[in-house]
């Protein structure tokens, strides 16, 4: 069954995707290199042969759910020992360096 969406690893040039990324290979490299991405295409192929059509469709593995602290009111710090650690102040409040000009 000849199927279109399949990909072929005899196409894809190994050479060509380490030039773009930049890379030298060795000819011994780029025959390893090219045996091991025609098994990793294969493996591709099994998976797209299987039936996913009762699998929902899911970003995370595992499921993820946000852990809150609960909300509980407590005394903070006064505002006059806060602003003694200011090394500037201006009208109750920290005068900070500006960084946008």
């Amino acid at each position: 069954m000849a199927d279109k969406s399949k990909m072929d690893a005899n196409r894809m040039d190994v050479r060509y995707v380490a030039n773009l990324a930049r890379l030298q290979l060795t000819d011994a490299e780029a025959v390893a290199f090219q045996a091991q991405l025609g098994r990793i295409v294969e493996y591709f192929n099994e998976l797209c042969e299987l039936d996913l059509g009762d699998a929902e469709p899911l970003a995370h593995t595992t499921v993820i759910q946000n852990v809150f602290r609960e909300d509980i009111v407590r005394h903070s710090l006064a505002h006059d020992l806060v602003m003694a650690n200011a090394p500037q102040q201006s009208a109750d409040l920290f005068v900070v360096p500006k960084i946008m000009e």
